[in-house]
Protein backbone atom coordinates (compact mmCIF):
# COMPACT_ATOMS: atom_id res chain seq x y z
CA UNK A 1 0.00 0.00 0.00
CA UNK A 2 2.82 2.37 0.86
CA UNK A 3 4.52 1.84 -2.52
CA UNK A 4 1.20 2.40 -4.31
CA UNK A 5 0.97 5.71 -2.45
CA UNK A 6 4.27 6.70 -4.07
CA UNK A 7 2.71 6.10 -7.50
CA UNK A 8 0.10 8.75 -6.72
CA UNK A 9 2.82 11.08 -5.45
CA UNK A 10 4.59 10.77 -8.80
CA UNK A 11 1.30 11.27 -10.66
CA UNK A 12 0.51 14.40 -8.61
CA UNK A 13 3.95 15.88 -9.21
CA UNK A 14 3.68 15.28 -12.97
CA UNK A 15 0.25 16.91 -13.19
CA UNK A 16 1.39 19.83 -11.01
CA UNK A 17 4.43 20.34 -13.23
CA UNK A 18 2.19 20.78 -16.28
CA UNK A 19 -0.68 22.68 -14.66
CA UNK A 20 -1.34 26.12 -16.14
CA UNK A 21 -2.74 27.54 -12.88
CA UNK A 22 -0.11 28.26 -10.21
CA UNK A 23 -2.48 27.94 -7.23
CA UNK A 24 -3.79 24.55 -8.45
CA UNK A 25 -0.22 23.45 -9.03
CA UNK A 26 0.80 24.52 -5.51
CA UNK A 27 -2.19 22.73 -3.96
CA UNK A 28 -1.40 19.57 -5.90
CA UNK A 29 2.27 19.67 -4.89
CA UNK A 30 1.24 20.13 -1.24
CA UNK A 31 -1.14 17.15 -1.49
CA UNK A 32 1.57 15.07 -3.17
CA UNK A 33 4.10 15.92 -0.44
CA UNK A 34 1.59 15.03 2.28
CA UNK A 35 0.93 11.72 0.52
CA UNK A 36 4.68 11.10 0.26
CA UNK A 37 5.12 11.70 3.99
CA UNK A 38 2.23 9.45 4.98
CA UNK A 39 3.33 6.76 2.54
CA UNK A 40 6.85 6.82 3.98
CA UNK A 41 5.46 6.63 7.53
CA UNK A 42 3.31 3.67 6.57
CA UNK A 43 6.31 1.89 5.08
CA UNK A 44 8.34 2.44 8.25
CA UNK A 45 5.51 1.32 10.54
CA UNK A 46 4.95 -1.79 8.40
CA UNK A 47 8.66 -2.72 8.51
CA UNK A 48 8.83 -2.21 12.28
CA UNK A 49 5.65 -4.22 12.82
CA UNK A 50 7.03 -7.05 10.66
CA UNK A 51 10.02 -7.57 12.98
CA UNK A 52 8.33 -6.95 16.35
CA UNK A 53 5.86 -8.94 18.38
CA UNK A 54 2.17 -8.68 17.54
CA UNK A 55 0.41 -5.95 19.51
CA UNK A 56 -2.96 -4.30 19.26
CA UNK A 57 -1.48 -0.79 19.32
CA UNK A 58 0.92 -1.48 16.44
CA UNK A 59 -1.94 -2.96 14.40
CA UNK A 60 -4.09 0.05 15.14
CA UNK A 61 -1.25 2.38 14.14
CA UNK A 62 -0.80 0.50 10.88
CA UNK A 63 -4.52 0.68 10.06
CA UNK A 64 -4.64 4.35 11.00
CA UNK A 65 -1.69 5.17 8.74
CA UNK A 66 -3.27 3.21 5.87
CA UNK A 67 -6.52 5.15 6.29
CA UNK A 68 -4.58 8.43 6.35
CA UNK A 69 -2.82 7.40 3.14
CA UNK A 70 -6.13 6.68 1.43
CA UNK A 71 -7.39 10.14 2.41
CA UNK A 72 -4.17 11.75 1.17
CA UNK A 73 -4.42 9.92 -2.17
CA UNK A 74 -8.02 11.10 -2.53
CA UNK A 75 -6.79 14.66 -1.89
CA UNK A 76 -4.19 14.26 -4.65
CA UNK A 77 -6.87 13.06 -7.06
CA UNK A 78 -9.22 15.95 -6.20
CA UNK A 79 -6.39 18.46 -6.62
CA UNK A 80 -5.46 16.81 -9.94
CA UNK A 81 -9.06 17.22 -11.09
CA UNK A 82 -8.88 20.94 -10.38
CA UNK A 83 -5.57 21.17 -12.25
CA UNK A 84 -7.03 19.33 -15.24
CA UNK A 85 -10.02 21.68 -15.35
CA UNK A 86 -7.70 24.69 -15.38
CA UNK A 87 -5.64 23.11 -18.17
CA UNK A 88 -2.31 21.38 -18.65
CA UNK A 89 0.74 22.20 -20.75
CA UNK A 90 1.95 19.77 -23.37
CA UNK A 91 4.17 17.22 -21.58
CA UNK A 92 7.69 16.38 -22.62
CA UNK A 93 8.14 13.19 -24.66
CA UNK A 94 8.61 11.25 -21.41
CA UNK A 95 6.30 8.19 -21.50
CA UNK A 96 5.25 8.56 -17.84
CA UNK A 97 4.33 12.21 -18.32
CA UNK A 98 2.47 11.42 -21.54
CA UNK A 99 0.57 8.60 -19.83
CA UNK A 100 -0.42 10.84 -16.90
CA UNK A 101 -1.53 13.55 -19.32
CA UNK A 102 -3.56 11.05 -21.37
CA UNK A 103 -5.22 9.77 -18.20
CA UNK A 104 -6.14 13.33 -17.17
CA UNK A 105 -7.38 14.26 -20.61
CA UNK A 106 -9.57 11.15 -20.79
CA UNK A 107 -11.14 12.11 -17.48
CA UNK A 108 -11.64 15.71 -18.64
CA UNK A 109 -13.24 14.51 -21.85
CA UNK A 110 -15.61 12.28 -19.84
CA UNK A 111 -16.46 15.19 -17.52
CA UNK A 112 -17.17 17.60 -20.37
CA UNK A 113 -19.28 14.96 -22.14
CA UNK A 114 -21.26 14.38 -18.92
CA UNK A 115 -21.80 18.12 -18.43
CA UNK A 116 -22.89 18.58 -22.05
CA UNK A 117 -25.46 15.81 -21.69
CA UNK A 118 -26.71 17.33 -18.44
CA UNK A 119 -27.06 20.78 -20.02
CA UNK A 120 -29.22 19.33 -22.80
CA UNK A 121 -31.68 17.96 -20.24
CA UNK A 122 -34.88 19.93 -20.72
CA UNK A 123 -36.64 18.65 -17.58
CA UNK A 124 -37.34 21.53 -15.21
CA UNK A 125 -38.47 21.59 -11.60
CA UNK A 126 -41.22 23.79 -10.12
CA UNK A 127 -38.80 26.73 -9.91
CA UNK A 128 -37.79 26.42 -13.55
CA UNK A 129 -34.36 25.05 -12.72
CA UNK A 130 -32.95 22.27 -14.86
CA UNK A 131 -33.16 18.87 -13.19
CA UNK A 132 -30.00 16.84 -13.12
CA UNK A 133 -30.01 13.11 -13.49
CA UNK A 134 -29.01 10.85 -10.63
CA UNK A 135 -25.66 10.05 -12.23
CA UNK A 136 -22.75 11.77 -10.55
CA UNK A 137 -20.06 13.56 -12.51
CA UNK A 138 -17.07 11.41 -13.48
CA UNK A 139 -14.09 11.67 -11.13
CA UNK A 140 -10.44 10.70 -11.37
CA UNK A 141 -11.02 8.48 -8.34
CA UNK A 142 -13.71 6.54 -10.21
CA UNK A 143 -11.40 6.16 -13.23
CA UNK A 144 -8.66 4.79 -10.98
CA UNK A 145 -11.08 2.36 -9.39
CA UNK A 146 -12.35 1.20 -12.80
CA UNK A 147 -8.83 0.36 -13.95
CA UNK A 148 -7.63 -1.33 -10.72
CA UNK A 149 -8.43 -4.92 -11.81
CA UNK A 150 -6.50 -4.38 -15.06
CA UNK A 151 -3.30 -2.80 -13.77
CA UNK A 152 -1.59 -2.51 -10.41
CA UNK A 153 -0.47 1.12 -10.66
CA UNK A 154 -3.18 2.84 -12.64
CA UNK A 155 -1.85 6.42 -13.03
CA UNK A 156 1.42 5.14 -14.52
CA UNK A 157 -0.31 3.09 -17.19
CA UNK A 158 -3.65 4.61 -18.14
CA UNK A 159 -5.46 3.57 -21.28
CA UNK A 160 -4.17 5.70 -24.16
CA UNK A 161 -6.50 8.11 -25.90
CA UNK A 162 -5.89 7.78 -29.63
CA UNK A 163 -5.85 10.96 -31.68
CA UNK A 164 -5.77 13.26 -28.66
CA UNK A 165 -3.05 15.45 -27.29
CA UNK A 166 -2.94 17.38 -24.10
CA UNK A 167 -3.60 20.59 -26.02
CA UNK A 168 -7.04 19.31 -27.10
CA UNK A 169 -8.48 20.87 -23.98
CA UNK A 170 -11.21 22.89 -25.70
CA UNK A 171 -13.57 20.12 -26.78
Amino acid sequence: IASDGQVFVKFGRIVAKHCLDKSCSAELLCAAEQTHTISSQLGIVARVKAVTAESKSSSELLVSNAQNLIQAVLHVLKAAEAACIKGLRQPLPDPEEAAAAAFCMQWRKNLLWHRAKESLNSDRDELGLRKTQARAEPTLTAMVQEQLPQTKNTPERPKPVKGRTITDSHM
